[in-house]
């Protein structure tokens, strides 16, 4: 049975700032847990109507009912199990092969999503600039499927971070380079913006290069991609000429 305090504790990780004080995060739904279970996360607790867990040690799971789940979930409707993890110390930054840059992504869905996408391309290191929404966040966590364990999230001055950088700096604009038509190397720093105001001035003069995915419809009329859909659509692109490697 669930205590007060127990209670307390995890629906206060809904919120950054117990997040920041306790040094601890929510993952719920059997295929994350399980993806963090097996990476170097560190596990603090597991709560589960199920007992699917039997490598974890005994003293960090409690069996709950799912009435209890529901009390203690972030989702509308829960999922089997929910695990509270310790927040690992931050990683070095490291400029190196091809890196994504996010630049003000607020979205939880859209920064999770990236995270899962960095996953599947081989990308190991995605840089966040201050304003990004919580790698930590529940929705982010749980838009990751798991490939938070296997993606650096770094969160850093971004201006600061491309100014110092010697890789070339790719710059997602409209307005941009069609990208199709373009010699795209197998290192970089490819700088994905804000989902309504795109990359920001200040970051924009430090893009080396400005790209864009050219529009085939018709009219023409559709404002711009989904940031999370752009990024899936670049790094295929960036990827497709080193793909036999």
């Amino acid at each position: 049975m669930l205590s007060k305090n127990q209670i307390k504790l995890i629906t206060g990780l809904q919120q950054k700032k117990y997040r920041k004080e306790h040094n601890l995060f929510l993952a719920e739904g059997i295929k994350t847990v399980q993806e963090l279970l097996n990476s170097e996360f560190e596990l603090y607790h597991l709560y589960t109507t199920e007992n699917i867990f039997s490598d974890v040690e005994k003293n960090r799971v409690t069996i709950i009912s799912p009435p209890e789940l529901e009390k203690i979930s972030a989702l509308t409707t829960p999922n089997t199990c929910l695990a509270v993890f310790k927040i690992p110390e931050l990683r070095q930054v490291k400029a190196e092969g091809l890196v994504i840059a996010l630049d003000d992504v607020r979205d939880p869905g859209n920064l999770g999503t990236i995270i899962r996408l960095c996953d599947w391309f081989g990308i190991n290191q995605l840089i966040c600039s201050e304003a990004c929404a919580d790698v930590y966040n529940p929705k982010v966590v749980m838009a990751t499927m798991g490939s938070l364990a296997r993606v650096n999230v770094a969160y850093t001055n971004l201006e600061e971070f491309l100014a110092n950088t010697k890789l070339p700096v790719f710059g997602t604009f409209m307005d941009g380079d069609n990208i199709y038509n373009e010699r795209l190397p197998e290192n970089g720093i490819i700088v994905m913006g804000n989902e309504a105001n795109g990359i920001s001035a200040e970051i924009e003069k430090l893009c080396s290069q400005r790209i864009a995915i050219p529009r085939f419809g018709e009219l023409q009329a559709t404002e711009s991609l989904n940031v999370a859909t752009a990024t899936a659509i670049i790094l295929s692109e960036f990827r497709r000429n080193f793909s036999g490697k």
